[in-house]
C-alpha cells in the first residue's frame, strides 16, 4: 500500500479527536511529501539534527513534533521552529527549552513524559513529580513554554491487556491533572502496534510511523 492510501486511512479511521503524528524519522524527504500531499501536517522526528535539515528544505506549514528524548545542548537548533516537544522528562530541560524559545522570540508547546512501561530504557517522570513541576514556581515564571499535555509509551508487549492498563493509568492521570491544571489538553499515547488501544483508552494524538512509511532503514 501507498504512503498516501496508508494516511487516507488513519484519517477515515482515526476519531476527529485523535491527531495523527506522522514518524517520518530516516525518511527521505520524498516520502514525507507524499504524506504531505495526501494532507497530512504532523511530521514527528526522533534527531533534532535530522528535523531541522527537513525543516528547512519542505513546507513551512508542516508542524514538527519532537518525539525522542532530548538532550539539553541540542534545543537551541530546534528552538526556531518546533511546535511540540513530546517527551520533556525533567525541570532542567524545561527551563532549557524556555530559554532558546525566548531567544527565537517564540513559545514552544511541551508534553510532560510519564513512565508507564516495564522497561528499565524508557524515560519518564512519575506522575508525582510531574506535578512537582506543573505547581513549581520555577515554570510559573516560564513565558515562552506551554506544558499542554502528558505522553506515555508503553511496554513492548503482546500483552495488550498489560498496555490497556498502562495507557488507562497515564488517562487517569491525566484527567487527575486536569481538574487542577485546565490548560492540559493532549494526551500522547499509541503508535503503530498499540494505536488502536490508546484511542479506546482516550488519547488525543497517536505517533505511527512504520505502518505509514514502511520499515525503517537505519544504515
Amino acid at each position: 500500500m501507498s504512503i498516501s492510501k496508508n494516511i487516507e486511512k488513519y484519517i477515515n479511521e482515526l476519531p476527529e479527536s485523535v491527531k495523527l503524528v506522522a514518524i517520518s524519522k530516516t525518511k527521505p524527504n520524498e516520502d514525507l511529501m507524499e504524506a504531505y500531499n495526501a494532507g497530512q501536517r504532523i511530521f514527528g522526528e526522533n534527531k533534532i539534527q535530522e528535523m531541522t535539515d527537513k525543516w528547512e528544505e519542505l513546507p513551512k506549514d508542516i508542524q514538527w513534533h519532537m518525539v525522542g528524548h532530548t538532550q539539553r545542548n541540542k534545543v537551541k537548533y530546534m528552538a526556531p521552529y518546533v511546535n511540540l516537544i513530546h517527551a520533556v522528562d525533567s525541570l532542567k530541560l524545561l527551563k532549557e527549552i524556555n530559554k532558546r524559545a525566548r531567544q527565537n522570540e517564540r513559545t514552544i508547546d511541551c508534553l510532560l513524559q510519564i513512565k508507564i512501561a516495564e522497561e528499565d530504557s524508557k524515560f519518564g517522570l512519575d506522575s508525582e513529580e510531574a506535578n512537582e513541576i506543573l505547581k513549581s514556581e520555577a515554570y510559573s515564571k516560564m513565558e515562552h513554554v506551554n506544558i499542554i499535555g502528558l505522553m506515555g509509551m508503553a511496554t513492548f508487549t503482546d500483552d495488550e491487556e498489560q498496555v490497556k492498563s498502562e495507557f488507562n493509568y497515564l488517562k487517569s492521570v491525566f484527567d487527575k491533572f486536569k481538574e487542577q491544571y485546565p490548560e492540559l489538553k493532549e494526551l500522547s499515547m499509541g503508535m503503530s502496534g498499540d494505536y488502536q488501544v490508546a484511542v479506546a483508552c482516550g488519547t488525543t494524538m497517536v505517533r505511527i510511523g512504520s505502518s505509514i512509511f514502511g520499515a525503517r532503514n537505519y544504515n
